[in-house]
């Protein structure tokens, strides 16, 4: 009957399975049992199911375990008993390959650890079985964690890349690619000299190249320090092997050089390389100069223009653009010249989170470029809209990158002030800089900083309608030193120009000029100090009024520790601090003002003048320049310091 014919069957599941179990199977059976269920299995994603579920798993480690016992025993069956290892971490190597299940099965069945012991044997080919077995597992994620940071692992690790067997090396860099995951690991191998190794197998096959590159990805991610030590003179020729590997027709290496061909592979490899390239370009001047002049800008252009893509290497695009022009002009030149920001609109609108960050990112660096601010490129409805409506994203990270854009692209508000306004923009940073996160709040407040500079009366009683006194005076006695620091650089902007621009801080009773000065007087942070000094310089450029407003602060009746906060200041290791503090004494002692005399004299009686004299050979330019003007104006009205 068919039934009997099918059952008796010597390839069937059941039965291969069945010849591996039995102990009256003789080995060269077992042998051939293991070679039958390799080939069967090997690309048959539905075969290995099936086998899974019938244990052969369990089976095939059994064997293994064996034959490595008995051929550790001598005897003349060596070679037998090394055609079994090597056929059972075949079989075992194939249950893994691809299949996250039979990568569960084999590390439940114990064989990681007696694949490891098979790097060792004396047997090339049983090695480079246990070897290759292994690298199959590591494309798991279920592939078990190495410890780096154990001596003893480490020692093995090196003697894996090491190895003339190319599986064997290739096998060490697939356990750091799959385990390097924190900074303490990227450094441990850094110091174990792990770069120069994988650097050096740059130099070997295709896939020594892959391996490599991917270890050194892993090495190097968000670690400037690492990455510093693969471009340093220890590694010298690594540039020079990158640079090299762009030519190569493989398309993962070439992917993984990370300068031309970059995106080219439409599948995984593609999606990851625009984050290695971020990795080793970030803060890296000579290495962004490198990619320029290697046409990367155009390359991903190109991408970019060829049609919509996945979220991961959508936003890989705009972090590597980003990157490019963090600090040259010549970047943002290219990318403005290749109409980029036609791409960023839908950016800023897209569904995932993470690409719309990346897309804020970008602008905030393309739009630092001083030329192309004032020549309008940026604040557009095109622009401005999707970036305010980005101020009310759910994600604060969205919010955070969209308050960073704004602020470097409101600097050029004074051409264009009127489209951030009209779509709400004003009213939303207001909001947002009383976040409860301290990070909105300091980026919400530093570009309504931005919006106030330089710009008309007109478009300041605009802003201040929106932002309030008491807004102002919590913002100034924030908890956060960053958060006062800028709210200070605000009122500076906002009193900057027309007298009646000055008159803002005077309004209930002073309150925004009292704060200031308590502000000043109790803290210990520079730059919360120096933006206050900047403040109150700008309230004494105005008249009579607003110059003894500032003198009171400064130099109360009762003032004791007050005199000492403005020698403080002028003594200040921060050049920046003493600076400012000379252009507040040059505003007070102008001499055209009518209480200018008194003023001085007061100053005279607080040891100002002495301290200045001090100050007139000042190693730093700014401030001596400044030291021996606010001093001439003094010696006007006489000198009676000493």
């Amino acid at each position: 009957m068919p039934t009997s014919a099918t059952s008796n069957h010597p390839s069937r599941p059941e039965d291969l399975i069945g010849r591996l179990n039995s102990a009256h199977t003789p080995y060269e059976a077992k042998l051939k049992a293991l070679r039958d269920l390799k080939n069967q299995i090997i690309g048959n994603r539905t075969k290995k199911l099936a086998f899974l579920k019938l244990g052969a798993v369990p089976s095939v480690v059994s064997i293994l375990s064996s034959a490595a016992a008995a051929q550790g025993g001598g005897g003349d069956n060596r070679e037998f008993y090394e055609s079994v290892l090597i056929q059972s971490a075949a079989a075992i190597g194939s249950f893994a390959c691809g299949l996250d299940a039979g990568v569960k099965a084999v590390l439940d069945a114990g064989a990681f650890p007696l694949l490891l012991s098979l790097i060792s044997h004396l047997n090339e080919k049983v090695a480079d079985a246990g070897a290759r077995s292994l690298k199959l597992i590591y494309q798991s994620k279920r592939a078990p964690k190495y410890e780096f940071l154990q001596e003893k692992n480490m020692e093995f690790l090196l003697s894996l890349l090491n190895s003339k067997n190319e599986n064997v090396t290739g096998l060490g860099a697939n356990i750091i690619t799959h385990s390097c995951q924190t900074t303490a690991e990227q450094q441990a191998l850094s110091e174990a000299g792990v770069i120069k190794r994988l650097v050096s197998l740059l130099g070997g096959s295709i896939n020594q190249k892959d391996a490599s590159l991917e270890s050194l990805a892993a090495m190097v991610k968000e670690n400037p320090e690492v990455s510093a030590k693969f471009m340093g003179p220890e590694n010298g020729r690594a540039l020079n092997v990158v640079i090299e590997l762009m030519k190569d027709k493989h398309p993962r290496t070439r992917l993984l050089a990370l300068l031309l061909e970059l995106l080219d592979d439409p599948g995984p490899v593609g999606d990851e390389a625009p984050f290695v390239m971020s990795s080793l370009i970030t803060e890296k001047e000579d290495m962004q100069k490198i990619a320029f002049n290697a046409n990367l800008i155009e390359k991903l252009c190109d991408h970019l223009n060829a049609g919509s893509y996945q979220a991961k290497r959508l936003q890989g695009i705009f972090l590597v653009l980003g990157d490019l022009c963090s600090k040259l002009e010549c970047c943002r030149d290219r990318v403005l010249d290749l109409q980029v920001l036609h791409f960023v609109t839908e950016a800023l609108a897209h569904d995932s989170a993470e690409v719309r960050t990346a897309a804020c990112n970008f602008l905030k660096n393309v739009s630092r470029s001083v030329k192309n601010l004032s020549a309008g490129q940026f604040m557009n409805e095109a622009v401005a809209v999707p970036l305010v409506q980005l101020l009310c994203d759910s994600s604060s990270s969205v919010q955070i990158a969209a308050l960073g854009a704004i602020s470097n692209v409101v600097v050029d508000f004074m051409a264009h002030k009127s489209v951030l306004m009209q779509c709400g923009g004003v009213k939303q940073l207001v909001q947002l800089s009383k976040s409860m996160e301290s990070a909105i709040r300091v980026n919400a407040v530093w570009a309504l900083r931005n919006l106030t500079f330089l710009v008309n009366y007109r478009c300041k009683e605009e802003i201040l309608l929106e932002l309030t006194s008491a807004t102002l005076i919590s913002l100034i006695n924030d908890p956060e030193p960053s958060v006062q620091a800028q709210a200070l650089a605000l009122v500076r902007n906002l009193v900057d120009g027309t007298l009646n621009s000055i008159n803002y801080v005077f309004g209930e009773d002073g309150a925004v000029l009292h704060a200031i000065a308590r502000q000043l007087r109790s803290t210990s942070k520079v730059e919360v100090q120096i933006q206050g000094m900047y403040a109150l310089s700008n309230v004494a450029s105005g008249n009579e009024l607003h110059k003894e407003a500032v003198m009171n602060q400064l130099l109360p009746q009762a003032g004791n520790d007050a005199e000492k906060t403005l020698v403080k200041f002028l003594q200040s290791t921060d050049s920046q601090l003493r600076t400012a503090t000379l252009w507040a004494l040059i505003n007070l002692t102008f001499p055209g003002s009518p209480g200018t005399c008194r003023r001085v004299t007061e100053l005279r009686n607080a040891g100002i003048i002495t301290q200045l004299k001090n100050m007139v050979n000042d190693h730093c330019l700014d401030v001596k320049l400044r030291a021996r003007m606010a001093l001439g104006q003094l010696m006007i009205f006489g000198d009676s310091s000493s």
